[in-house]
């Protein structure tokens, strides 16, 4: 009777341990075919690139032949753009620094004449003209 029961139990727990390992071994070929697809489309995309990729690729030419005249004006025009642009932003750089000196000059000459002011009040006596070149010395 023993050796029934033992191997009931066996077989019990042979068929509890097989359906887990179904399972588990299930999840695992989910997430393989997922990650597969995933690595396929990575794959498609490595391989396969956009249309107006392939026909550029297509039309480049070698690096030593000759450009034709439409792809040196485009360079020109590319070029002369850039520097058109550059010209502008130092334009604009230069008329902002000369805005903020004029400023300041204006704002040192206001503090300048401000204290040339205070200095004349202070030291104005009411018997000469108050400014000091006007005064006559003997």
């Amino acid at each position: 009777m023993t050796w029934r029961r033992v191997l009931l139990l066996s077989c019990l727990s042979a068929v509890v341990l097989l359906s887990v390992l179904q399972e588990g071994t299930g999840a695992s070929v989910g997430t393989r075919q997922a990650a597969g697809e995933e690595a396929q489309d990575g794959v498609k995309q490595k391989i396969f690139m956009q249309e107006s990729d392939a026909s550029n690729f297509l039309k480049k030419r070698g690096k030593r032949s000759p450009q034709s005249k439409d792809e040196l004006n485009a360079e020109n025009r590319q070029k002369l753009r850039a520097d058109e642009l550059r010209r502008e932003y130092y334009e604009e750089q230069r008329n902002e620094f000369e805005n903020f000196v004029e400023e300041q000059n204006d704002e040192q000459e206001e503090r300048n004449r401000e204290a040339v002011e205070q200095w004349r009040q202070w030291h104005y006596d009411g018997l000469h003209p108050s400014y000091l070149y006007n005064r006559h010395h003997v």
